[in-house]
């Protein structure tokens, strides 16, 4: 490897470790209560050298939620089209793999909150895209699923995404408050197959 391909491979190495320490400190104290000095204290560096990667506190939370959400992507090929049933059934994975991050959960319900109530949050705008992005892509494999017969052809595929989503969040909210008392995988699954059972011919 060159010099230069070693220096780059060092840069995106202290980037993505970075991440991990202001996902963890945004996780525990949210965007206001996260400060510059005790990430770049957590990563071991100065404020300017963390500076030097994200110019801005609000850059760096953008590049954090970005990060998880493309680990999230990858890992369950959320970018990938998936006709009908199978792409509800993906989230059930994917509800099942977040209750063992349960910093994460908590990361994107105090940032959604504090967003979504703030029109000048600097994630406000991640959040609608996301939102909107999500609703969006569900809805698109619910309708692949209404073209080939599996999915009733009644069925209005944006709401039924709505709805998934809203039991996706209601559920980890009340999982983070009472994580002993809420199965937050084996009711969201139930969900699911309720669901399926109701929009199926």
């Amino acid at each position: 490897m060159s010099t230069s391909g070693r220096t780059q491979a060092r840069g995106e190495a202290r980037k993505e470790h970075i991440l991990e320490v202001a996902f963890k400190i945004f996780a525990e104290n949210g965007y206001r209560g996260a400060s510059i000095a005790d990430i770049a204290e957590g990563c071991g560096l100065s404020q300017p050298g963390l500076l030097h990667h994200f110019s801005t506190k609000a850059d760096l939370l953008a590049g954090v939620l970005e990060h998880r959400d493309r680990l999230d992507a990858e890992k369950f090929h959320m970018d990938e089209p998936t006709p009908g049933i199978a792409a509800l059934k993906r989230y059930v994975k994917l509800v099942e793999y977040n209750a063992h991050l349960p910093g994460l959960v908590k990361l994107f319900a105090i940032v959604t909150g504090e967003a979504a109530v703030n029109s000048a949050h600097p994630a406000h705008e991640w959040v609608v895209a996301r939102y909107h992005r999500r609703i969006g892509d569900l809805a698109a494999s619910l309708r692949l699923g209404v073209d080939d017969g599996s999915i009733r052809a009644d069925v209005d595929t944006t709401a039924t995404a709505r709805r998934v989503f809203a039991m996706m969040d209601g559920l980890q909210l009340q999982w983070l408050l009472h994580p002993e008392q809420v199965d937050m995988p084996g009711l969201f699954r139930s969900f699911v197959d309720d669901l399926i059972a109701e929009i199926t011919p």
